[in-house]
């Protein structure tokens, strides 16, 4: 790597803070059952699918006896999915545990994520390369990837490959869809009479791999305070210049939690929850209604500027373009080779617009600006859905709210004036350098990680608790990934997924959100949150989010 900044230095010097059962010698160290957990819902399909991994109890570490504390292990691990801030202090937990244990500990990192275990694609991680990572953001060490082990070939390389390595332990770094893999290559390994442990780290900045056990994925903490500085700095200067709407997106396919938390950091004018507007039905046109009526309260006032927040799944989440949407996917389902044939992108949206076959959705698609109608018609992802992120959905409600405001200016009901400007923040985030909270949080499932590996706990994820405490006050532990899942349709098959965790309506923090955005939509009492702080009072620079401050209480 080129020259490093003095804050890249600094940060190699960081110890993370990390319970206090995990400063113990690994002898002093033992996993405690606590309960079996069993799965909300699909207990019978998920008992015949896992019928090795299915009514595993939960575990926690305590002080006690471990026969195991001295063991010399060979792991593996693997990256899989979007780059999360603290990914590498998860692998440098994993090592320092495993040398803890033994010297003579090996551990083996698979390049490029899933892909490269069945590829065989690896690099032995050593201390020094450890060490020129800790407490850095990105995966570049060993890189990520989004291969999805799921056909008998690959689940049989992989165990060929895990088998070859000799390793006892492989540990998947991921989110949902990551770790349900993680689940079916435990069982897959069980059921092949191996006694390779696969263990589950909890990734994912969008924050939707959430439950009782586990309380926050890592990266999220840091993620959504990059977002909030560089939402704060909007906030200060809308103001500044007194001429800019700013609608901005903000990363969140599925989940709002993002949205969320960067409003509660903020306050801005306006701020969308995806599920709420599923939830109540909210239309298109009610969600245009809203931003116009805050633009013309605060435009009355001689304000004409403001700050939007907008998740990046919303389009999916509003009732009739959700229904749209799917009838796209459809009908490009269906027509596949025809489609594809058609030598520009105007002859596709024409393709479409022809052939819907509802009429309230072929007059919707053909009322939305072109650019927006030429989004829907993009390529599918693999999974045969509409590509959100690629939907620029801030500009769809800049068209509709600049018609909507002169609509009313027509009938007098507005006099402001009215211009934008438009951000989508995504990237921005998932490579950062970690908070002290994550840098934390990473390196104990790391470590924690390990210690499931070395009590042979296959199949389980790495559970810490008590997060809003002091980190010596966490709780460590793990629980079966089977618990999280349920039964879904994909590719026209049910299948065995991890439960996205939306946001929660009934929770603290969208109560508290939604108690205070009224007044936030007329004033320009903004929240300035600043840059990441590494080093001060602990009030500044070990907090973790909001959400996990209202939730932890």
């Amino acid at each position: 790597m080129a020259e490093r900044s003095p804050l890249h230095n600094a940060r190699f010097a960081y110890i993370p803070k990390i319970p206090e059962i995990l400063s113990a010698p690994l002898t002093a160290i033992e996993a405690i059952p606590v309960s079996v957990i069993e799965p909300s819902r699909d207990k019978e399909a998920l008992k015949r699918i896992f019928s090795h991994s299915y009514g595993k109890p939960a575990v926690r570490f305590s002080s006690g006896g471990n026969p195991f504390g001295g063991k010399s292990m060979t792991l593996g691990v693997l990256l899989s999915g979007g780059p999360a801030p603290g990914g590498h202090n998860v692998i440098a937990g994993l090592f320092d545990g495993l040398k803890k244990a033994s010297v003579e500990s090996r551990l083996i990192g698979f390049k490029g994520g899933p892909g490269g275990l069945v590829d065989n694609k690896f690099q032995e991680i050593d201390a020094t390369l450890v060490d020129s990572y800790r407490n850095t953001g990105g995966f570049d060490m060993i890189g990520s990837g989004r291969t999805k082990i799921e056909s008998p070939e690959q689940f049989a390389k992989a165990l060929a490959v895990a088998l070859q390595h000799k390793l006892d332990a492989l540990v998947v770094v991921g989110g949902d869809d990551s770790n349900t893999n993680a689940a079916l290559l435990a069982e897959y390994f069980a059921s092949h009479g191996a006694a390779i442990a696969v263990v589950g780290v909890p990734k994912t900045i969008d924050g939707d791999l959430k439950n009782e056990w586990i309380e926050a994925s890592f990266g999220f903490d840091t993620a959504t305070k990059v977002y909030s500085e560089l939402i704060g700095n909007i906030c200060r200067d809308a103001p500044s210049g007194r001429k800019y709407w700013h609608f901005i997106r903000l990363m969140g396919r599925s989940a709002s939690h993002i949205a969320l938390e960067c409003a509660l950091q903020t306050r801005p004018n306006v701020a969308l929850i995806s599920e709420e507007i599923e939830a109540k039905k909210i239309s298109l046109s009610a969600i245009i209604e809203t931003i116009a009526a805050s633009v013309s309260a605060r435009a009355a006032g001689g304000e004409n500027f403001g700050v939007i927040l907008i998740p990046e799944g919303l389009i999916e989440f509003i009732p009739e373009m959700k229904t749209l949407i799917a009838g796209i996917n459809e009908l490009l389902a269906k027509n596949a080779d025809a489609f594809k044939a058609l030598s520009s992108l105007d002859a596709q949206v024409d393709f479409v617009a022809q052939r819907l076959p509802a009429a309230e959705a072929k007059a919707l698609f053909l009322s939305l600006p072109s650019d927006i109608r030429a989004q829907l018609c993009w390529d599918r992802d693999p999974h045969g859905n509409v590509q959100v992120s690629r939907i620029e959905t801030e500009k769809l409600l800049v068209a509709m709210v600049k018609d909507k405001l002169a609509a009313m200016a027509a009938q007098g009901r507005y006099k402001g004036k009215f211009d934008y400007q438009t951000h989508f923040m995504g990237y921005e985030g998932r490579c950062a350098f970690p908070t002290n909270f994550d840098a934390d949080y990473c390196y104990s499932l790391g470590y924690t990680a390990f210690l499931l590996a070395l009590n042979g706990l296959s199949g389980y994820i790495a559970s810490i608790r008590n997060l809003a405490a002091p980190a010596s006050e966490w709780i460590p532990g793990g629980i079966p990934l089977v618990s999280m899942m349920n039964i879904e349709r994909r590719h026209g098959a049910d299948k065995p997924v991890i439960r996205k965790a939306l946001v929660e309506l009934e929770g603290k923090p969208f109560k508290l959100f939604a108690e205070q955005r009224d007044q936030w939509s007329k004033t320009s009492d903004y929240r300035l949150p600043g840059s990441i702080q590494y080093f001060g009072p602990p009030a500044v620079t070990d907090m973790p989010s909001i959400l996990l401050q209202l939730e932890g209480k």
